[in-house]
């Protein structure tokens, strides 16, 4: 029978395998050389490189001075038609239920279309509101009232035609699994100005999660600490947020500074970051259960308030998940990301039909959207804080053929080449129109915005330079513009 200090020696000895040694250099052999021409040891390179922001330091971020200091990104998950809300096109009116030009067809590539569709004209009305002269149709009546504080930008375009690849792209960089998503991004480089509340939360309503599912806050490569964190507006705000019975909080205590010493005793001897990593997130959960209920109590705001977003306590909707937003903003949450399902309109059915479902989804956002804008404004908080609001793509100037000719529903089909994103706040001019589409809004023929592009300006906005915001992955730096992307400063202040 072996003694016990032979089966110590043994298990330490099965540390240093090949495989164990190699793991253990941190960043490969590679680092062996730089260790020597810098004298950073591997402790130094783990701290640099650290899970948490607070922790690391990041002191090279943010490369310039910001205008804004936080992002909240309402997202339209389906997407909606920009020639039903922003895009006039008074040409299309006058094609409605013409069949579609060949040379709109040849060569493209749809998610539904088939043979030849027939145009259709705008299913709403439209009028220009504010100094500005913004068009904005009668689907979103206290929108109007805000246009001045806003910008718009009507010829973004893309190249992913289908929702899930559309939204990782637009999120992520890349319309394939695997990649950061920009809340990610962001809290890595910048971290979050409170260290009781996550860096990145998400609030989703409308019944579903985005067709992407929550890759779209996911923190891919990225240490997991800078993954989206999901909060909910009823119940338990966080998913077993709360002790269980017979836990009490000096126990929870007691557990947590027990598991946490094991993992540190964990890396010491393997130097993994995902360690500090799971370190890091049972200390951030404790401190979650006392302030994120606090924040996400939305019954503590004036009446007055509540009214103003539409919002009711305990209700899963996008109103209240606006209000909780502009808490999550005063509290130093750097971003905030709400998807709101439902506006797919294709027209085969009730609920997704600009007819019917389409009006439906606007009540819904109308006066909370507007409502954010306004209470940011008035609490000086717009001035620091980027508001975004869009979908994935656009939609199709042609009817979607595919229901058959007793369809009581219309709709159009997704759309790559033009759509419409609007941005206030956090540095963007307000009451400025930028980019143009053709007659039809089929393409964008003036000042073309690609997804990539807003990707670096959201990103310039928060003082970062996109193409410096990388991180070593598989032998090369990753970044969320991937090789693409370029600022769009004809929209800066």
């Amino acid at each position: 029978m072996k003694n016990v200090h032979e089966e110590a020696v043994h298990r330490q000895m099965s540390y240093f395998t090949r495989r164990h040694f190699l793991k253990a250099c941190t960043t490969g052999l590679g680092a062996m050389a730089f260790f020597s021409l810098t004298g950073c040891g591997p402790d130094k390179l783990g701290a640099m490189a650290g899970a948490n922001p607070e922790v690391a330091g990041h002191p090279l971020l943010p490369h310039f001075a910001p205008r804004a200091k936080r992002v909240i990104y309402l997202h339209m998950a389906g997407s909606p038609s920009q020639l039903e809300l922003f895009d006039y096109k008074p040409e299309l009116a006058r094609l409605h239920d013409q069949l579609c030009p060949q040379s709109l067809l040849e060569g493209k590539r749809f998610a539904f279309i088939s043979g030849v569709p027939k145009m259709l004209g705008p299913q709403a009305e439209f009028a220009q509101h504010g100094e500005s002269g913004a068009w904005v149709s009668d689907r979103l009546p206290h929108f109007s009232s805000v246009v001045d504080d806003v910008c718009f930008l009507k010829a973004m375009h893309t190249q992913e035609f289908n929702h899930a690849p559309a939204q990782l792209l637009l999120y992520t960089g890349s319309g394939r699994l695997g990649r950061p998503s920009m809340g990610s991004w962001v809290t890595y480089g910048l971290g979050s100005e409170n260290e009781d509340l996550p860096g990145f939360v998400v609030l989703v309503s409308g019944g579903k999660t985005p067709s992407a599912g929550k890759s779209v806050w996911g923190s891919g490569f990225l240490p997991s600490v800078y993954q989206g964190v999901q909060c909910r507006s009823h119940g338990d705000p966080v998913l077993y947020v709360s002790d269980p019975e017979g836990m009490d909080r000096d126990l929870r205590k007691k557990s947590i500074e027990a598991i946490n010493a094991i993992n540190q005793q964990e890396y010491e001897t393997f130097k993994d970051q995902e360690i500090l990593t799971r370190i890091s997130q049972y200390e951030m959960a404790f401190k979650m259960q006392v302030s994120v209920p606090e924040a996400m109590d939305i019954s503590q705001e004036p009446e007055y308030i509540r009214e103003m977003y539409g919002a009711e306590p305990g209700a899963n909707s996008f109103a209240n998940n606006c209000l909780l937003a502009r808490r999550m903003a005063e509290k130093g949450v750097r971003f905030i990301q709400l998807f709101h399902w439902g506006w797919d309109a294709h027209g085969a059915a009730k609920e997704e039909a600009l007819n019917v479902g389409f009006k439906d989804r606007c009540r819904e956002v109308d006066q909370p959207m507007s409502a954010l804008i306004k209470d940011l404004k008035q609490r000086g908080l717009l001035e620091d804080t980027l508001v975004v609001w869009g979908g994935e793509f656009g939609r199709t100037p042609m009817m979607e053929n595919r229901s058959g000719r007793d369809n009581p529903f219309v709709g159009r089909d997704h759309h790559t080449d033009a759509f419409t994103v609007w941005m206030a706040g956090g540095g963007i001019q307000g009451g400025l129109s930028y980019g143009e589409t053709d007659d039809i809004g089929y393409y964008g023929v003036k000042d073309r915005v690609h997804v990539h592009d807003l990707q670096a300006t959201i990103l310039h906005c928060l003082g970062i330079d996109h193409q410096r915001l990388t991180y070593h992955f598989q032998g090369r730096d990753f970044r969320l513009t991937d090789q693409f992307g370029e600022v769009v400063r004809d929209v800066l202040v």
